[in-house]
């Protein structure tokens, strides 16, 4: 199980990472997404993988339990990265309507001979 997770871990890593390299706005946005969601799993899974176990010690019964601190850690990451997203199309989408384009451009106009 620890495999699975590492893989798709690393598969949201890598697929966040190569959306960031494009040159236009959107496919930025999806992949500064993909890389919270890479760190919410990862977050998620150090506090250890345990199936059907529950996130309360219980100090009169013996079964393992899960830690409840990185699942409340990610369910606030969920939240503020939701918000954070909304507020990046928002403004990515005042931007295409302005300029017509969502290319992502570094160079002036003006230095262009």
């Amino acid at each position: 199980m620890e495999f699975l997770v590492a893989s798709a871990i690393g598969m949201l890593t890598a697929a966040g990472i190569y959306l960031i390299l494009r040159q236009r706005t959107f496919p930025v946005i999806l992949g500064l997404s993909l890389l919270s969601y890479a760190v919410n799993v990862f977050i998620f899974a150090s506090g250890r993988l345990a199936v059907n176990a529950p996130p309360i010690l219980n100090k009169y019964a013996d079964v393992p339990y899960s830690d409840p601190l990185p699942q409340a850690l990610v369910l606030t990451a969920i939240v503020i990265s939701f918000g954070m997203t909304a507020l990046a199309v928002m403004i990515a989408l005042g931007a295409y309507l302005t300029a017509r384009t969502d290319k992502i451009d570094m160079t002036d106009e003006g230095d262009a001979a």
